[in-house]
């Protein structure tokens, strides 16, 4: 049997009703496939941590995690912490120094949900977005000066650097080679960035006579936000730079039919480092331990980090348990239109886990 040891930081809000979820329902499909062990150990960092000791982890922290092969991560963000000290104090710090580069997030409508297309069902959203995860738009390069003044200014520098302009890419190509479509669309704006997005068209373009199997497209971001709303069964692999996967990612989840659905993958691929899995959807204060919040991005996110452990098998198992309990719609969350708890959508789960293998 394999074991692996798996760091889990629920962190704030509805991040501890799911993980709870994620980590009840990792434990069912493991013991049903037979083969794997998961060792977790919770850790308490976050908002909450940070009101109590005016740092989100504790200054080993980085150190701490990397000894575990995995992270399952909640959400972060807190009404009286400002979001870029949770976000720059926790997740972004992980990101980086685990040079988790590669953000990977399915965008699939799974059987029995209402997604808000017309005529667009399960078939025709199902692609998955790459986003660089580790500078560009987010390198945290900049500065501010003259506060307080007429004469203040802020400066926030985007950073494209060959390498991680290339691995990006090439981690797409790679990735579009190996599906059935074998088609990539590059995400751009060089019609207006004319240093950072043009620099990032040239190095799509240099890469593609290396993967000639695999069918090259490229939009600029607001056209393919509209594609992605018309047309969302043309899109198979979609890559581009942070911030622009940033915000396509989230109309992706709106496709999902709610925020509570899709799951995120921080990966390293070299596997030097762990990677780290999550819901998309953030912490949502206003309707923590209420028991109403969705656990699906959280299972799906442990599904991802199966499959990146290298058990692609028990993913796929608990991915059809979760289309089950969606496909026969009788046990939802109210962000889907349903009256089930958290808990209950876990259980649902689980049972439909167990069933498979009885």
């Amino acid at each position: 049997m394999k074991a692996y040891r798996i760091a889990v930081i629920p962190g704030d809000g509805i991040g501890v009703d799911t993980i709870d979820e994620a980590q009840a329902t990792l434990d069912v499909v493991t013991r049903a496939h037979g083969g794997i062990r998961l060792e977790f150990d919770r850790f308490p960092w976050g908002c909450t941590y940070y009101l109590n000791h005016h740092e989100m982890m504790p200054s080993d922290g980085l150190s701490i995690l990397s000894g575990y092969e995995s992270i399952l991560f909640g959400a972060v963000g807190y009404p009286t912490v400002p979001d870029h000290v949770s976000l720059w104090g926790l997740l972004l710090p992980l990101r980086q120094h685990f040079d988790q580069y590669i953000n990977l997030r399915p965008v699939k409508l799974l059987d029995g949900i209402p997604g808000p297309l017309r005529d667009k069902g399960p078939a025709d959203i199902d692609f998955v977005c790459i986003r660089e995860n580790t500078e560009g738009e987010y390198a945290g390069v900049g500065g501010r000066a003259h506060r307080g003044m007429d004469s203040e200014v802020a400066i926030q520098t985007s950073v494209f650097t060959r390498m991680g302009v290339e691995r990006v890419l090439r981690y797409g190509f790679e990735l579009a080679a190996r599906r059935p479509r074998r088609e990539l669309v590059s995400i751009t704006k060089s019609n207006a960035l004319q240093f950072s997005m043009v620099f990032w068209d040239e190095v799509f373009a240099s890469l593609q006579s290396q993967y000639p199997q695999v069918s090259c497209r490229q939009y600029h971001v607001d056209a393919l936000a509209a594609r992605m709303i018309t047309a969302p069964e043309t899109l198979d692999v979609v890559v581009g730079s942070n911030l622009f996967g940033d915000i396509l990612t989230d109309l992706g989840g709106a496709l999902q039919g709610s925020l509570g659905i899709p799951p995120s993958g921080n990966i390293n691929p070299e596997r030097k480092y762990p990677s780290l899995f999550e819901p998309v959807h953030g912490s949502a204060p206003d309707i923590a331990g209420k028991g109403i919040a969705n656990p699906i991005a959280a299972i799906w996110a442990g599904a991802m980090m199966l499959d990146h452990l290298g058990h692609s098998d028990a993913a796929d198992m608990l991915m059809a348990a979760v289309n089950g309990v969606t496909a026969a719609g009788s046990t939802l969350t109210p962000d889907l239109g349903g009256s089930a708890t958290t808990h209950q959508v876990g259980e649902a789960i689980r049972h439909q886990i167990v069933g498979m293998t009885r």
